[in-house]
């Protein structure tokens, strides 16, 4: 055992985290011992954790990687943490990695836990890497075609990200539906047009739902055309959500899918690894447009207020919110 410390973020209670202090185990063969330089929180998810809406019936399966403790808590939650590798194999030491870790200092994971930057892309922006991954996985379940025109409603950074990706297929249009008008210049950056839910276009061939409100599946599925599939990448823990299936929903023949970046896309699965999948959303971080996903950055010291106020944030037009730390 070692006597280097770390701090870690742990969610004490449903709406209270602290910073708490433990002593790293020393790394053994096949372990690399990790500095962080920065973490990022998941709006999404990590909000419903510090809220305490994790349903008991998903306690195991929403179980970060190298989560301790458990739902409601205490428990250090988290996954998307960028550092530098301190110790380890020869190949790995000073290299910047990403790994699916919660927000602390430095940590010990095996080897094949880490995964190395590549080298054009800044670690301050890898930090998008698991949420770019999900996006990923979208897109692999919901199959878009050439041409197709593509609405993406929920403008946060996985929306985002959803629609910079379908904006690069070939002959595609992709509108970015959102109620905050402050997203159509980030939206536009990537490639994708912008409208508010009244003035979206319907008839779409593809829609992706990310929004996390209920307002928002209905509009997705207004704006889908005949036979069309929406895709729901939202996940609302334990709040029931009200579905117009009435209306034309029938009528139309629309097809409701969801889709969850835990297993590899269906088509992709027996081909596709997790790590070959993270490997890839790494890969195409190296565009640097998409540095304009992180909008805000806090001290690590800050974390627990950071979260309660995303937590507790309505209208709140952060992005990606990065945390820095020495």
């Amino acid at each position: 055992m070692s006597d280097l410390s770390a701090l870690a973020c742990w969610l004490m209670e449903p709406g209270r985290a602290e910073l708490r202090s433990e002593i790293l185990p020393a790394p053994q063969a096949g372990q690399v011992q990790v500095r962080t330089l920065h973490s990022a929180i998941s709006r999404g998810t990590e909000t419903l954790v510090f809220r305490g809406e994790v349903p008991l019936s998903e306690y195991e399966r929403m179980r970060a990687p190298f989560q301790s403790g458990d739902f409601p808590g205490p428990l250090k939650y988290g996954y998307s943490s960028v550092g530098v590798v301190e110790q380890g194999p020869a190949e790995l030491r000073g290299r910047q990695v990403f790994c699916l870790y919660p927000h602390q200092t430095r940590y010990v994971v095996p080897e094949a836990a880490v995964h190395r930057l590549p080298d054009d892309v800044p670690p301050g922006r890898a930090v998008l890497a698991a949420q770019l991954e999900t996006a990923v996985n979208a897109l692999w379940d919901a199959a878009p075609r050439v041409g197709d025109r593509i609405a993406v409603v929920g403008g946060g950074t996985v929306g985002l990200l959803v629609a910079w990706l379908a904006a690069r297929l070939p002959g595609c249009s992709v509108e970015l539906v959102d109620t905050q008008p402050g997203r159509r210049t980030v939206a536009e950056q990537l490639g994708a047009y912008f409208s508010l839910p009244g003035a979206a276009q319907d008839n779409a061939d593809l829609v992706i739902h990310a929004s996390g409100q209920a307002a928002g599946l209905a509009t997705a599925l207004r704006l889908a055309a005949f036979e069309a599939t929406v895709l729901e990448l939202s996940w609302y823990g334990t709040r029931a959500v009200s579905v117009p299936l009435g209306e034309a929903f029938h009528a139309r023949r629309l097809t409701l899918k969801s889709s969850q970046v835990g297993q590899v896309a269906t088509a992709q699965r027996s081909r596709w690894t997790h790590r070959r999948r993270l490997a890839l959303a790494l890969s195409l971080l190296r565009e640097p447009a998409l540095d304009a996903l992180i909008t805000d950055a806090a001290p690590f010291a800050t974390l627990p207020a950071v979260l309660a106020r995303l937590a507790g944030a309505t209208g709140d037009s952060t992005l990606c919110q990065r945390i820095d730390y020495d």
